[in-house]
């Protein structure tokens, strides 16, 4: 699969990327102040028709010293007192108000915006949602028994079972990084993990019962490398919790809630320079689909894209799917019941444009396409393939039910096609795009599939590594691999069965956990003992250092070993009462040591 890189086209301009199409709805929700003064994106978007009943209202690209007197009524709850409170990350403010919104009524906003003589008063205008209360059966919290073989076990650290991983292939030409993945099959336990290229756990953390992990990835926040990944419950096929923030010493930092009284959604999460994240959330409301030959007032269940201020929680913008896509572009067929909520979009990626306009496209599983969002108002700017593609579609670029669609740097894309659920294509398949923007046309530059063929119902994700390559997780199939930019699999690994990661990445990986190393001995004949030693998620440990002595403060070196996986066996014989471990890095200084242990 040849990976390249180009310069761009000379025709890939502003104008070209930017030609619209009308959006489905109502006017801009971009206010354009006087010249100098900017602009202001006020949420929810006007037109939109299924804002919640616990929105704020919200005023982005605009210091909140300059939003002054703002009008919220309602047409049934009428006038809405409130509070303004600023975002952190960018230039703006929520209005919050104090009590929430009738359902069904129609909402007019209005703020006067600016200072001096460049105030002018801006608004928008929206429908509040009529609710369903569907109650959906989240996942067991049952833990299920481990098949022999399907599970690692560590005597120092008897509370992590993570998934077994078998590596199949593994050529000198691949990447040495990491693998992140979120272990969310029905294993015994589910949660973020790292392994190393040989299927070693490096870093392993369960999350509790009944919930799921999805999406680990190593993003940056405040300058510096995060973890970063969803848990919470899955319902309806979409989720509702939160996404968690880790630092590099596997310490919370932060944990994005969602907005407006939505759970975030599992299928993306992207941090921002600023500060802010793009998080998907989910939605089910009273919609009229007799346009599609449902009922008048039937369940539709719809996908929003919000921006959140993470430091303080507040809602930045909101986007509705309802609203924007027509419901005759989705191939999802409508339920039998029309109490059943149709899934009519499902929105599983959002990818940050690489011009940094602000713009970001997001992938659309039901409707075979992605969109082009623009951040200032919300309008649909073009439609990758689905039913009413913007552009010609060249052989072999078009997608079914496909996951993961992302910018990369030189302005191509990259696209994880499923093919199935229900079956469209004979395998899933890794594809690279290119769009023609002076013919409009979409042009496939590589593809790769698995050998055997791999056909993925659910999931997946494409990873375009910096040699051309590509790393994939093939979703809600166990294995995860690594092509060359030539097309060969040079990596291939596979989580024990019924082990599963929504996406999986490579990376390179330091991290120093704060907390301390494990210990656990094991007593033998005599004075013979073996230590067991690990530390859960550090990388720098070269070897181990057994430490014995008369008390806890009184320790000395008895023996050593050089580490061996996620966890190092120490075979020695020692009369004293009390043991620890020193972990050692590459010049053999100290790490940090395990508290001492009573023999």
């Amino acid at each position: 699969m040849q990976r390249e890189v180009s310069a761009q086209a000379p025709q890939d301009s502003a104008r070209a990327r930017r030609r619209v199409l009308a959006p489905v709805g109502a006017a801009l929700a971009l206010a354009v102040l006087a010249p100098g003064a900017g602009a202001v994106t006020i949420s929810p978007l006007p037109g939109t028709p299924d804002a919640s009943p616990r929105t704020q209202i919200s005023f982005l690209g605009v210091a909140p010293g300059e939003i002054h007197d703002v009008s919220v009524v309602g047409s049934r709850s009428g006038a809405h007192r409130g509070r303004l409170r600023a975002y952190r990350s960018e230039p703006g403010a929520s209005f919050l108000p104090q009590r929430g919104f009738d359902e069904g009524e129609q909402v007019r906003v209005s703020a006067l915006v600016g200072s001096g003589a460049h105030a002018q008063r801006v608004g928008t205008s929206f429908t509040v949602a009529r609710l369903v209360h569907y109650r959906f059966r989240p996942m067991s919290a049952g833990v299920p028994k481990a098949k022999p073989g399907t599970v690692q076990s560590f005597v120092s650290a008897p509370q992590l079972r993570p998934p077994a991983v078998s590596v199949i292939t593994s050529a000198p030409s691949a990447s040495q990084s990491d693998v992140f993945v979120a272990a969310n099959g029905r294993d015994e336990q589910r949660g973020p993990m790292i392994f190393d290229r040989a299927g070693a756990l490096v870093w392993f953390k369960p999350i509790p019962p009944g919930k799921a992990a999805m999406d680990l990835q190593v993003q940056r926040y405040e300058g510096r490398p995060v973890l970063v990944w969803w848990q919470g419950y899955i319902g309806l096929g979409v989720g509702f919790g939160t996404d968690e923030i880790y630092s590099r010493s596997y310490a919370p930092i932060a944990s994005i809630a969602g907005g407006n009284g939505y759970r975030v959604d599992l299928h993306d999460v992207q941090l921002t320079p600023s500060g802010s994240a793009f998080v998907t959330a989910y939605s089910v409301v009273e919609a009229d689909l007799s346009s599609v030959g449902g009922s008048s007032r039937g369940a539709l269940e719809d996908a929003i894209v919000q921006e959140i201020d993470v430091d303080t929680g507040l809602v930045m913008f909101e986007w509705h799917a309802y609203g924007h896509v027509a419901l005759a572009d989705s191939y999802w067929p409508r339920p039998a019941s029309p109490s059943t909520p149709w899934d009519y979009f499902h929105v599983n990626s959002i990818s940050l444009d690489p011009w940094g306009d602000g713009n970001f496209l997001i992938s659309s599983r039901n409707t075979w396409a992605g969109y082009e969002i623009d951040h200032d108002d919300g309008r649909i700017l073009w439609r990758l393939g689905g039913r009413r593609s913007s552009f010609r579609m060249a052989p072999g670029t078009g997608t079914a039910w496909q996951h993961d669609i992302r910018w990369q740097p030189d302005h191509t894309l990259t696209l994880f096609d499923n093919g199935d659920s229900p079956k469209v294509h004979p395998q899933t398949r890794v594809l690279h795009e290119r769009i023609d923007w002076g013919d409009r046309t979409v042009r496939l530059i590589s593809q790769a599939v698995h050998t055997p063929s791999l056909l993925a119902s659910s999931q997946g994700s494409d990873q375009l590594l910096a040699d051309g390559g590509s790393f994939v997780g093939w979703g809600d199939l166990p294995y995860v691999s690594e092509f060359s930019p030539s097309g060969k699999l040079v990596f291939d690994a596979r989580l024990a069965p019924p082990g599963q990661s929504y996406r999986a990445f490579t990376y390179p990986w330091s991290a120093r956990p704060a907390s301390p190393p494990a210990l656990a001995l094991r007593a033998g004949a005599g004075e013979a003992l073996t230590a067991y030693a690990s530390w859960n998620g550090a990388t720098e440990v070269s070897s181990w250092q057994l430490l014995a002595g008369p008390a806890p403060d009184q320790l000395a070196p008895i023996a050593s070993a050089p580490r061996a996986g996620f966890e190092t066996a120490i075979v020695a014989s020692s009369p004293q009462p009390y043991l620890a471990v020193a972990a050692l890095g590459a010049e053999g200084q100290t790490l940090a040591s395990s508290a001492a242990v009573r023999r």
